[in-house]
C-alpha cells in the first residue's frame, strides 16, 4: 500500500518506489514531518523536532509550549494566528477580518486519482497504480473547510497536491490567496533553480543559493509566460546532474502564477506555488467551493537528471492524452518564415511538392489564410477563408497538398480579436476591457473574454466549423499577447478580480471540447513560441512550439532548459533559413538538423529555394529522423554537457531496453589546437557491447560510460556530431 495512516500518532506516510512523504496531525495542526529518500517506518517523535522558541513566536497550545505555528513545519499554513511566514491561503470574512486556523477533521484514502473539475491534471489509467489521500481541515468559527489532496504513484517519486476550499458556513467568504501547496523543509542549504527568460530566449537555467527572506518567481501576465516558467527546483548542497537530493515543483496551470521559497529566522525553507495572489480574489457564497490547480512535487536522490526523467515519464504517460500521446509525430514543413502573409494556393502547393520529394509528411499553413489578413493588423476572430488568396477554399488546398502525399495542418489564434474585424464590430464588449479605460493593443489585437460562455461558444463553433470543412490533421493553436485591462462585461463588481482565472477555466473548457470533438487531429500549442509552455497546456495538446527563435545555437540553451522538466516529445523543433530571422546567425544546415532532431522535427523555410546539395542534406536528415524519432520521443533523456557552463553542449537518448542510443554533441565556436576530449555517456547497460553505427567500432557499455567516446574534432564554428549506438 502506498499510503499508510497511524491512528495512534496521527501520522500519514506516503510511499513510492524510492521516496517517503510524511506529515502528522499534531494537536489538530497538519505538521510536515519528512520528505526524502524512502524509509520503512519513521516516527514523528524522532523526525519532528519540537523546541520552545522565543516569546515572539506565540504558542497556540498553552499546555505545550514546544508548539508554535511560527516554527512548526506545516502542510497548508494560514496567517493571523501566530504563523508570520507566507501563508498557503488567505480569507476575508464578512466582518472584514482575516484570521483563520485550520485543524484536522477527517481523512479518506482511495484507490486511483480523481479528476479535478474544469482543470487539467495528472491522471491514473488504473485504480491500482495510484492512491489518493484527502485530508479535511476546518476553521470552525467561519465554516471554512479545506480538502487537501495528495496522490502518489508507485512508479513515480512524486506527490501530486491540490486544495479545495469550501464555504460550509452561512456568510460570504472572500479568498485572497489559494495556493496549490506549501511544504516546509528543515534547512536552507539549497540552490534554487528556475527557468526564466523572454520571448525568443525562453527557459534559460538560473541558479542561486537561498538566503534569508523570499526568493520568488511569478507571472502577472495572464499566462505562464516567456519570463518565468511555473517550475522551480531545490538542489541540496553539492547536488549535481547525477548526484544528490533534488526537490522539483511544477504547477499544472497556464495562467498567472506565483512560486518561491521563504527562508525564515531559523534557516528553514518554506516552498510554495499556485495561482498568483496578485490582483486575485474569489467570492465564495455559502455552499460554494474553489478548486486550486494541482502541483507535481518530485524528489530525486540521484540529482537533477533523475528528477527530469521522472517528470518526463509522468507527463508523457499520465498528463498528455489522446491518440498522439503514444504515436510517432510527423515531420512537417511550416510556411511562416517562407512566405509570411504573402502566399497563394500555387505557392503553398509548390512548397508541399518540394516537401514530398524530400520525404516530409505534413504541411502546415500558418497565419494569413482568413478574413483580410495581409498583415497582423486585422481579421483575428473572422475565421472565414480569404478567397482572394485561396479562391477554392481550404478543402481544395488540402486536397492539392494531400495529392503530393502530405497531410494538411492549419494555424489558428482563436483567443484573440482584431479591432479591425467583423467580430469586433459586432461584439465590442467581447474582449477583456474596463469601462472608461483605454483598450491597450498588443500586436494590434485584443484578447477575447473567455470567462464568458457566449465567447467560448463562438470559438468552439467557428474553429470546429473550419476543422470539419477540410481534411485537417494538425492544428497550431497560437496566443500572441499578455493580458491588460483585465475585466469582464458580464461579471459584477465584487467578482472582477476573478476574471483572469475564469478566463483560464473558459480556455480549458474550449480546449477540452474541441480536442475531444477532433481526436484524430494533432494539436500543438504556441504563444509567441514558448510563452505558454506549461503542464496545463500539455494536458490538451501533447506538444508545444518551443520558441519562435529557431536558431540552432540559441536552441541549445532553450531546449536544454526546457528539458529540465518537460519531455522531448513535447518540444517542437524546426530547421529554419539562414541568416536566421531572429538573431541573423549563419549556421550549417547539418547543425540545424542535428539540433532540431532532438524534438518534434520539422522545417520552417522555403523548400523550393534549396540547392541540389541542400536537398541531398535534407533527404539525409529526414531519413535519419525517421529512423530515430521513436527513440527521441520515447527514450530516456540524459544531459551530458550544459550550454550554460561552456562552449559545448551534449545530450543523449537511450531506448527503454537500453539497446539503442543517440548522442548529439555541438561545439559553438571552434578553437585553434583545442584540447582533445571524451564524452562520458549515460544510461547504457554496462554489460552490453555497443556498435557505433556507421563505423567498425565496438565498445562495452562500461567503457562508453566510464571512459567515454572520443569527441569529433570541430572543423569550424557551429560544429555538430551525431553518434548512434546499437547493442550487438
Amino acid at each position: 500500500m502506498s499510503i499508510k495512516f497511524h491512528a495512534e500518532s496521527g501520522l500519514f506516510h506516503l510511499q513510492t518506489r524510492s521516496m517517503s512523504y510524511m506529515f502528522q496531525a499534531l494537536e489538530g495542526f497538519p505538521a510536515h514531518v519528512y520528505w526524502g529518500r524512502k524509509i520503512s517506518e519513521g516516527s514523528a517523535e524522532r523526525l519532528l523536532q519540537r523546541v520552545e522558541r522565543a516569546s515572539f513566536s506565540p504558542n497556540p497550545v498553552p499546555a505545550d509550549r514546544s508548539i508554535s505555528l511560527d516554527t512548526l513545519p506545516q502542510e497548508y499554513p494560514g496567517y493571523g494566528s501566530s504563523d508570520f511566514r507566507s501563508p498557503a491561503y488567505a480569507v476575508q470574512h464578512a466582518n472584514g477580518t482575516t484570521v483563520t486556523e485550520l485543524l484536522y477533521v477527517s481523512h479518506a484514502i482511495q484507490a486511483g486519482k480523481p479528476a479535478l473539475a474544469g482543470l487539467p491534471a495528472v491522471y491514473a489509467e488504473r485504480a491500482d497504480e495510484a492512491e489518493t489521500l484527502i485530508v479535511t481541515l476546518e476553521d470552525k468559527p467561519s465554516g471554512l473547510k479545506v480538502e487537501l489532496s495528495y496522490t502518489v504513484f508507485e512508479a513515480f517519486d512524486a506527490v501530486i497536491r491540490s486544495a479545495r476550499l469550501i464555504n460550509a458556513g452561512d456568510d460570504v467568504l472572500q479568498l485572497t490567496r489559494a495556493l496549490s501547496f506549501s511544504v516546509d523543509l528543515p534547512h536552507d542549504r539549497f540552490e534554487l533553480l528556475q527557468l526564466s527568460g523572454s520571448w525568443a530566449r525562453e527557459r534559460y537555467v538560473h541558479k542561486r543559493a537561498l538566503t534569508p527572506g523570499i526568493q520568488a518567481i511569478e507571472s502577472r501576465r495572464g499566462s505562464s509566460s516567456h519570463n518565468n516558467n511555473p517550475f522551480f527546483a531545490l538542489l541540496s548542497d553539492g547536488a549535481t546532474e547525477d548526484h544528490g537530493d533534488v526537490y522539483g515543483f511544477s504547477l499544472v496551470y497556464s495562467g498567472s502564477f506565483a512560486g518561491g521559497v521563504e527562508v525564515d529566522q531559523f534557516h528553514t525553507s518554506r516552498a510554495y506555488m499556485g495561482i498568483n495572489p496578485f490582483d486575485f480574489s474569489w467570492r465564495l457564497e455559502a455552499g460554494e467551493s474553489f478548486q486550486t490547480p494541482e502541483a507535481v512535487m518530485v524528489f530525486s536522490h540521484e540529482g537533477l537528471g533523475a528528477m527530469s526523467r521522472t517528470y518526463h515519464e509522468l507527463y508523457l504517460t499520465r498528463l498528455c492524452r489522446g491518440a498522439f500521446r503514444d504515436a510517432i509525430r510527423p515531420i512537417l514543413v511550416n510556411n511562416w518564415e517562407a512566405t509570411y502573409f504573402d502566399f497563394n494556393a500555387d505557392k503553398i502547393e509548390a512548397i508541399a511538392k518540394a516537401g514530398s520529394e524530400l520525404g516530409i509528411e505534413l504541411f502546415v499553413l500558418d497565419d494569413g489564410w482568413f478574413g483580410r489578413r495581409d498583415s497582423d493588423n486585422s481579421s483575428l476572430g473572422d475565421w472565414i477563408v480569404d478567397k482572394n488568396k485561396l479562391p477554392n477554399g481550404l478543402e481544395d488546398l488540402a486536397e492539392r497538398v494531400r495529392n503530393h502525399g502530405l497531410e494538411f495542418g492549419l494555424w489558428f489564434e482563436p483567443e484573440m480579436v482584431s479591432p479591425d474585424s467583423d467580430l469586433y464590430r459586432a461584439h465590442p464588449d467581447w474582449c477583456l476591457h474596463v469601462p472608461g479605460r483605454r483598450r491597450s493593443e498588443g500586436r494590434q489585437q485584443l484578447i477575447l473574454d473567455l470567462s464568458r460562455a457566449d465567447v467560448q461558444a463562438y470559438i468552439m463553433e467557428s474553429v470546429s466549423s473550419i476543422l470539419a470543412s477540410a481534411p485537417i490533421t494538425y492544428v497550431k493553436w497560437d496566443m500572441n499577447r499578455n493580458m491588460s485591462e483585465i475585466g469582464s462585461a458580464l461579471l459584477p463588481a465584487n467578482r472582477q478580480r476573478e476574471t483572469a482565472h475564469r478566463y483560464m477555466l473558459g480556455l480549458y473548457n474550449v480546449l477540452e471540447q474541441i480536442t475531444s470533438a477532433f481526436p484524430k487531429v494533432l494539436f500543438e500549442s504556441c504563444s509567441g513560441g514558448g510563452g505558454r509552455f506549461d503542464p496545463g497546456m500539455l494536458y490538451y495538446m501533447p506538444q508545444t512550439w518551443t520558441s519562435d527563435n529557431s536558431d540552432a545555437v540559441s536552441r541549445l540553451k532553450i531546449q536544454y532548459g526546457t528539458s529540465i522538466v518537460y519531455p522531448v516529445s513535447a518540444m517542437g523543433a524546426h530547421v529554419s533559413a539562414v541568416p536566421n530571422h531572429q538573431v541573423h546567425r549563419n549556421t550549417p544546415l547539418k547543425t540545424r538538423g542535428d539540433v532540431a532532431m532532438s524534438g518534434n522535427f520539422g522545417y520552417e523555410l522555403d523548400l523550393t529555394q534549396f540547392t541540389d546539395a541542400e536537398k541531398e542534406e535534407v533527404k539525409r536528415q529526414v531519413e535519419q529522423v525517421k529512423e530515430v524519432r521513436g527513440l527521441v520521443q520515447y527514450g530516456s533523456f540524459h544531459r551530458l554537457l550544459s550550454p550554460f557552463e561552456g562552449n559545448e553542449t551534449a545530450w543523449m537518448f537511450v531506448s527503454p531496453d537500453r539497446r539503442e542510443a543517440l548522442v548529439v554533441h555541438v561545439v559553438v565556436l571552434n578553437e585553434a589546437h583545442a584540447p582533445l576530449g571524451r564524452l562520458k555517456l549515460k544510461g547504457l547497460n554496462a554489460d552490453f557491447r555497443y556498435e557505433r553505427i556507421g563505423t567498425d567500432d565496438i565498445a562495452g557499455g562500461d567503457e562508453l560510460m566510464y571512459a567515454g567516446v572520443a569527441k569529433e574534432r570541430a572543423d569550424g564554428d557551429y560544429f555538430s556530431t551525431v553518434y548512434r549506438f546499437r547493442a550487438k
